[in-house]
């Protein structure tokens, strides 16, 4: 029982487990606040002893690492190649090497005026392409701005993407024709990769 301000609190009351269980009066080492003023809990661990290391071994040990600094020094470690950076001897080797003849001067002039003919002709060519393209989009983009004024319906009809077009797939001529009902080999599969030890 507690005795407050001339009443007494019975125990389980409401009053009496406000009282007692207050955070500032009834609080743990874990639930701090604040505006509390607490003193840290002691340390419950002892610092740890440093053990005591006979100076026989140490310095046995010191002596070791020094031969082993000493063992390296002496021999070079080896390197390991890479093999990516190094060209084999064989792409090396060129055979089969034609030199090409010395041509004369009139032929040389002969090739150099049809170089710039060839050039001359494909220019003329795409420029008559990309007018092409341009009077087609012309004629297209009139035609879409007669539909509109006609009918609202059929011009967004017409404006929307065909999804049959893409992925498109076409299928050109080959050097050779293709083999009826041939399987491809699987090939084998040898590991030549070298394998270093240090």
């Amino acid at each position: 029982m507690l005795w407050t301000a001339g009443r007494t609190l019975l125990p389980g009351s409401r009053a009496w487990f406000q009282r007692t269980w207050h955070p500032q009066q009834r609080a743990s080492h874990w639930q701090t606040s604040l505006l509390d003023l607490r003193i840290s809990l002691p340390m419950r661990a002892e610092p740890k002893k440093k053990k005591r290391v006979d100076p026989k071994r140490d310095s046995a040990n010191r002596d070791r690492l020094r031969k082993k600094l000493k063992k390296l020094e002496r021999v070079a470690p080896e390197l390991i190649p890479i093999e990516d950076f190094i060209d084999p001897s064989q792409h090396k080797v060129q055979l089969n090497v034609r030199s090409l003849p010395t041509l004369p001067f009139e032929e040389r002039e002969r090739r150099a005026v049809l170089l710039k003919k060839w050039s001359l002709f494909k220019q003329e060519e795409h420029k008559l392409e990309m007018a092409t393209i341009e009077s087609l989009l012309d004629a297209q983009a009139k035609a879409l701005a007669e539909l509109r004024l006609e009918s609202e319906e059929l011009y967004q009809a017409a404006v929307l993407r065909d999804p049959g077009l893409f992925p498109f797939e076409s299928q050109g001529p080959t050097h050779t024709p293709p083999i009826p009902n041939y399987e491809a080999p699987e090939g084998k599969y040898i590991d030549i990769t070298k394998v270093y030890t240090q």
